[in-house]
């Protein structure tokens, strides 16, 4: 068999440069207490928000489901997949997020191709944030679209855009609700007033909002208090705070109508197993009912933001679940990463292409099932770690500080 010319040298590239990306085994339940290649660890990288990934309840749902409903689904939501659970869930995601209807998706990846290439093509135009989700990025290349990005969160940026591109058809505004490496929110209200002001629609991906911003959950819309007319096209995902898996589109009764007529990745793609969709309507039901977790979180947020600006680190802005630390260089982010998995906390080095160049970090995420005890022992390693660095390398920090936190 023919092989790719090339392959190697670009793994050893990788290598070399410190970009090399290894899975981990698992061995235990999404809890801060983890079973991690053979070892025990503190886990702060889990995108488990509100810790509901391993709760009873939520455990609960899925077995009974399994039981009356099988492992599978057996086919897609257009043949014969679509389960009373899958359309319950439906509803309740729809009443969540105060919109007409909503419709499921596979995962978030799909659920953003499916959109995109279903609401947009020739003719055109789809603009997106700079730092948007790889799968936002690569739906409006796919759609056929006329592709602009603008710069992260820059609102001029974002008419420009919309002015060189006024002749299209439909424009699509495409932005993150919460920014899955930096944590920063995006400026929704503004942006929905530019969209409006350019008749153009706005979609979100909240992947990482739903669950724990806004007063009850819903997410960035409640958050910025967004309706449906404002912010027509709502992605969600059930695979972080909800602690499930899967992915939604919700809004009004003709957009969700021409997603389920016309999104591929919907169409042609198996429903996700019934039981499933059992434990994400039990994850919502104790969203909406244990506001406490919310609250939780936000007070370990307080805490480590406080410990590490103490330290001197550089601590991107971010007020979410999602706490980077900007190091700048992938090979010092990747042995910081090393020393502190020696100490049995488990952080994840972020490196390009994910990343910008030089703007390597170590992403800390919280969960409400984390504790105060469990914050200051990571407060206490990085502490020991940035001690022992060089002048040379805080230097370096505080370089990248200046470069794209403090400036």
């Amino acid at each position: 068999m023919a092989d790719f010319d090339g392959l190697s040298e670009s793994l050893n590239a990788r290598k070399t440069q410190h970009l090399y990306r290894s899975r981990r085994l698992l061995g235990s339940a999404q809890q801060p207490e983890q079973q991690v290649d053979g070892k025990s660890v503190l886990s702060f990288c889990s995108n488990d928000y509100l810790g509901l990934a391993n709760h009873p309840e939520v455990k609960k749902a899925f077995i009974e489901a399994a039981s009356e409903y099988g492992v599978g689904s057996g086919a897609s939501h257009l043949v014969n997949g679509h389960s009373q659970l899958h359309h319950e869930l439906e509803l309740k995601l729809a009443e969540l997020t105060g919109r007409d209807r909503a419709v499921l998706f596979s995962t978030g990846f799909m659920a953003n191709i499916g959109t995109i290439s279903a609401l947009v093509g020739r003719g055109d135009a789809v603009i997106q944030d700079k730092w948007n989700h790889a799968s936002l990025i690569d739906a409006g290349l796919a759609s056929g679209a006329k592709f602009k990005r603008y710069p992260h969160c820059d609102l001029n940026g974002l008419e420009r855009q919309l002015n060189s591109c006024s002749e299209a058809r439909r424009k699509l505004v495409v932005t993150d609700g919460v920014f899955s490496m930096d944590g920063d929110i995006a400026p929704l209200d503004r942006i929905a007033d530019i969209a409006d002001a350019h008749n153009a629609c706005l979609m979100i991906d909240d992947a990482h909002g739903l669950g724990v911003l806004g007063a009850t959950g819903a997410g960035s819309a409640e958050l910025f208090n967004l309706s449906q007319e404002r912010l027509p096209v709502l992605m969600g995902t059930l695979g972080k705070a909800c602690g499930s898996f899967g992915a939604f589109v919700a809004g009004s009764e003709e957009l969700v109508e021409t997603l389920i007529q016309q999104a591929r990745s919907y169409i042609y793609t198996t429903a996700l197993p019934p039981a499933v969709a059992a434990a994400s309507l039990a994850s919502l039901k104790l969203i909406q009912t244990e506001a406490w977790r919310r609250d939780k979180l936000q007070i370990l947020i307080a805490q480590l933001r406080g410990g590490i600006e103490s330290i001197g680190f550089p601590l991107m802005r971010s007020e979410t679940a999602i706490q980077p630390i900007l190091v700048g260089d992938a090979a010092l982010a990747l042995d910081i990463s090393q020393q502190l998995e020696q100490r049995g906390l488990l952080v994840t080095a972020i490196r390009p292409p994910t990343v910008p160049e030089g703007t390597s970090r170590l992403r800390i995420t919280l969960s409400a099932d984390h504790s105060s005890d469990q914050i200051e022992l990571l407060l206490s390693a990085l502490q020991d770690i940035y001690q022992q660095l060089s002048d040379e390398k805080k230097a370096q920090l505080s370089d990248v500080k200046d470069k794209f936190v403090s400036g």
